[in-house]
């Protein structure tokens, strides 16, 4: 596995776990300790995303880029020479 796909592994993981709790919290409004956790989960998924944009380009067409194109500028992932590996 690359740096890249685990980086993007970790970033879907949070994204998850922030996702449930957000549901958790729809049931449980008043659950503190869960509130606090989505928090952390937010700064977590910031920071990695920023980690990733910054190393492998944007993630969405509307991630925050000096251009909405910047997305295109990279390489195409059949010009990269790379191939797909199973783990």
């Amino acid at each position: 596995m690359t740096q890249q796909q685990r980086l993007m592994r970790q970033l879907s993981s949070m994204k998850f776990a922030a996702w449930e709790l957000h549901i958790f919290l729809d049931t449980h409004p008043g659950n503190c300790e869960a509130a606090k956790k989505l928090d952390e989960y937010r700064v977590k998924i910031r920071e990695l995303t920023k980690k990733y944009e910054d190393a492998y380009g944007p993630i969405h067409e509307t991630s925050n880029q000096a251009s909405r194109w910047a997305w295109i500028t990279g390489p195409w992932p059949w010009e990269t020479g790379d191939t797909e590996e199973d783990d």
